[in-house]
């Protein structure tokens, strides 16, 4: 019987996922799931043929020119992989793969409970109540802004973006949408494009992220586009902080520009920003948008069909580089 590929999987996965990884590979698994330094990615690189990390996990130029020439393959449990140097990896010969279409439906659910709660004040609410300081009523009491009716932008319009938009036409929403092509009429379903992001927001009375972090949308809301958006907009990030100006985002939600905002991703993870902890028209979650049972299963078991592929001699459907 052939030996089995070496497998070091870097975090704590779902029960399944680490079942069927024990099954078919000899593997390496991390029941603390705790974090490894850079130092020690480099160390278990010479004991592997294969990786399966997480977010958690940066695989730098340094790192990758000091990892062993073992590796064969990273297959990331994630969607996004700004964790990884691209360029570094496949100049050195290694598959990096990720896990796209399995949690674009919960980070969507995230997005809208995000949406509804930065507009209702839910965060705010919550506080007050658990702090034992609810004390009157009156029609003027937590008054937020309803989102049935109003226009929505949705900045980029992948996996994500779509399951977002399905979810929110139940509210009779107008949806605009910020896409690098405008997508075929069956997939819009009605939604208007603009070409630009700069056309986009004048209309938005709410906008939500959707899109990869890249050097080109690093801050892609800065303080000239929080000025584009009508007062009192609200901002959903479910995708990565560095989409956001953090230090303008303050600015914008304390100047009133924008009514609030609700947050699952932050520039510094883990953590967030103490700053934005400071206003109560933030409603913020530590990244747990694709935080489901469901979804773990399921992004651990597409990380592994795409290694069971490359053992196979095969080319992994979700290959990267």
């Amino acid at each position: 019987m052939a030996e089995k590929p070496a497998l070091w999987i870097t975090r704590k996965l779902s029960d399944l996922t680490e079942a069927r990884a024990a099954r078919d590979y000899d593997v390496q698994l991390n029941p603390e799931d705790r974090v490894f330094t850079p130092d020690e990615i480099v160390a278990k690189s010479h004991e592997v043929d294969a990786i399966l990390p997480c977010h958690s996990e940066h695989f730098n130029a340094d790192v990758v020119a000091r990892m062993s020439d073992r590796v064969k393959i990273i297959a990331n449990h994630s969607v996004g992989v700004d964790h990884c140097d691209l360029q570094a990896l496949k100049a050195k010969g290694v598959v990096v793969t990720n896990t796209p279409d399995v949690l674009s439906d919960a980070t969507a659910e995230i997005a809208l409970l995000l949406m509804l709660a930065a507009a209702r004040r839910a965060g705010e609410g919550d506080r007050l109540v658990r702090a034992g300081n609810w004390d009157s009523w009156s029609p003027a009491f937590m008054v937020g802004t309803q989102m049935t009716g109003k226009r929505l932008g949705i900045v980029g319009m992948g996996r994500v973006g779509r399951a977002f938009a399905k979810l929110v036409q139940g509210f009779g929403m107008e949806i605009h949408y910020y896409n690098r092509r405008p997508l075929p009429p069956e997939q819009e379903a009605g939604a208007i494009y603009h070409a630009a992001i700069e056309d986009l927001l004048p209309h938005c009375q709410f906008v939500s992220l959707h899109c990869p972090a890249t050097p080109e949308t690093l801050n892609l809301m800065n303080a000239e586009r929080f000025a584009l958006l009508p007062e009192g907009a609200i901002l959903v990030n479910t995708a990565r902080g560095t989409l956001i100006d953090e230090a303008a985002l303050i600015d914008a939600l304390s100047s009133g520009r924008l009514a609030g905002a609700g947050l699952d991703v932050f520039q510094l993870e883990p953590g967030g920003n103490p700053q934005l902890a400071k206003l109560d028209n933030v409603c913020m979650l530590p990244h747990i948008g694709s935080a489901t049972r469901e979804t773990r299963d399921a992004m651990g078991f597409r990380a592994l069909d795409n290694l069971d592929a490359f053992f196979a001699g095969e080319k992994p459907g979700d290959q990267l580089v």
